[in-house]
């Protein structure tokens, strides 16, 4: 019984897997996909991480986003250009980032 189970198992397994290796061949290029949203997603976080260290006093208000190409959009206000600078310095350094997109403007107080 064990065997007949065991070889089920392998005939599906053989069979399933053309299915898997081709959608994960498809994962980065449509962006809904778990895969590139988690790539996304980490690159992001890792951002706004290095923001959070820096002290950026407004970094509530500085919003970060990254599509699949690693395009990285910031946008939102600032304290100041040098906040700005700071922000975009940071993530033109972080890991996968290929380019940077600002859109942030300086707003001295709410």
């Amino acid at each position: 019984m064990k065997t007949k189970l065991a070889i089920a198992c392998l005939i599906v397994g053989a069979s399933l897997t053309p299915i898997i290796s081709y959608s994960a061949d498809d994962a980065d290029m449509n962006r809904s996909h778990p895969k590139a949203f988690v790539k996304d997603s980490a690159i992001t976080t890792k951002i706004k991480t290095k923001l959070a260290a820096e002290h950026i006093t407004s970094l509530g208000r500085i919003h970060v986003d990254t599509d699949a190409d690693g395009v990285v959009w910031l946008s939102g206000t600032a304290r100041s250009q040098a906040a700005i600078d700071k922000a975009v310095a940071i993530a033109r350094e972080t890991e996968h980032v290929v380019t940077v997109k600002n859109e942030l403007t300086i707003k001295k107080d709410d």
